[in-house]
C-alpha cells in the first residue's frame, strides 16, 4: 500500500511504485552508498519515499533488509524537510513496530547530508556512529595469504544444488536460505546476480561470505560465522575465496564496517580491501 502525507497545498510524501524506482536515478551520489544504488537500479528489494511522485528531488530509502534508511537528493529540500518527521512518526515507526525493528537508522547518501540530519531529529535521543567502506582497488593490488585453518573446515561455492539440499546433507541450510532472502527477492535473484562462499563443518554451515547488494560490477559482501565457530579464521578464509571470484570475473567487492569493530578492519585488510571512504550513522529510538 503507497502512503502519503500532505505537504502544503501542492506536494506531499508518497511512495514510488518498484516500477518508478528509475525517477530517483538522477538522486545517485556516485561516490555515495552501494546500498542505495542497488535498490533505486531493483537488483535488491527495498522502498523509496520521495517529495514528489512525478520528479523527486528528495528521497527516503528504506532497505529491504531493514537494516537502515538512506536520505537521498537534495538535503535542503525544507517542504521535505519540515514533514519528515511527522511521516516518520505517522508511517515509518507503526510499520517497523510491526516488524519489531527497535532503531530508526539513518543515512546520508552524500556527507551534506549529516548536518541536516543532525537538525531536523535534534529532538530525538540520537546516537553517531562512524562506519568505514573499502574496495578492492586493482591497481593497488597486495598479494595476500588465505588463511590456514583446519582440515575440519571445508570452503564451498554458493549454488542452486546447494540450497536446494535435496540430499539433506546439510543440517542447517535455513541458515544459508535465510542469509539469501534477507537481501535478496528470491534465491533465483541472488543465483543471477550474486555470488558467494562459505565454510562446512561436519555437515554444518557455520560461515558465509556472499554478495547482499549488488550494482553494476560492485558486490557488498556480506559476512556471517556462527558463534562457536568464531577465532577460527572461517570467515576470512571465506572471504578470501569470495575476494579471489570477484577478481577473476572483473567484480569489485565492497565491505561496509563499523569503525569500531576491530575484527572485521582487520579483516578487510587481510583480504586484500583497501580503505575507500567513511560515514556517519545516526540511531534514534523507534518510540
Amino acid at each position: 500500500m503507497n502512503h502519503v502525507i500532505p505537504m502544503g497545498e501542492s506536494k506531499m510524501i508518497g511512495e514510488l511504485d518498484k516500477t518508478e524506482f528509475f525517477k530517483c536515478t538522477k538522486l545517485i551520489n556516485e561516490e555515495g552508498h552501494l546500498e542505495v544504488k542497488a535498490v533505486i537500479k531493483g537488483n535488491n528489494p527495498g522502498r523509496i519515499f520521495v517529495d514528489d511522485t512525478t520528479s523527486p528531488k528528495t528521497g527516503l530509502i528504506w532497505l529491504g533488509n531493514h537494516d537502515g534508511f538512506f536520505f537521498i537528493g537534495d538535503e535542503e529540500n525544507e517542504r521535505f524537510n519540515n514533514h519528515i518527521n511527522d511521516f516518520i512518526d505517522q508511517v515509518i515507526f507503526p510499520e517497523a513496530r510491526k516488524l519489531k525493528i527497535n532503531n530508526f537508522i539513518a543515512i546520508g547518501h552524500h556527507p551534506r547530508w549529516e548536518k541536516t540530519i543532525e537538525r531536523v531529529f535534534e529532538h530525538r535521543s540520537m546516537q553517531k556512529s562512524n562506519q568505514n567502506v573499502y574496495k578492492f582497488e586493482k591497481s593497488h593490488r597486495k598479494d595476500h595469504n588465505a588463511p590456514s585453518i583446519s582440515d575440519d573446515y571445508q570452503a564451498f561455492q554458493m549454488n542452486k544444488e546447494l540450497y536446494d539440499n535435496t540430499d539433506s546433507s546439510l543440517e542447517n541450510i535455513e541458515f544459508l536460505r535465510s542469509k539469501i532472502l534477507e537481501f535478496w527477492t528470491s534465491p533465483k535473484e541472488f543465483f543471477q546476480r550474486g555470488l558467494g562462499y562459505g565454510i562446512v563443518y561436519q555437515n554444518k554451515i557455520v560461515s558465509l561470505c556472499f554478495s547482499g547488494f549488488v550494482a553494476e560490477n560492485v558486490h557488498g559482501i556480506d559476512i556471517e560465522t556462527l558463534e562457536d565457530h568464531q577465532g577460527e579464521k572461517v570467515g576470512q578464509k571465506a572471504a578470501c575465496c569470495f575476494v579471489e571470484d570477484c577478481v577473476n570475473k572483473g567484480i569489485i567487492p565492497y565491505w561496509d564496517c563499523e569503525a569500531t569493530n576491530k575484527p572485521s578492519n582487520a579483516i578487510a585488510g587481510n583480504i586484500g580491501l583497501e580503505h575507500f571512504s567513511n560515514y556517519f550513522v545516526y540511531i534514534f529510538p523507534i518510540a
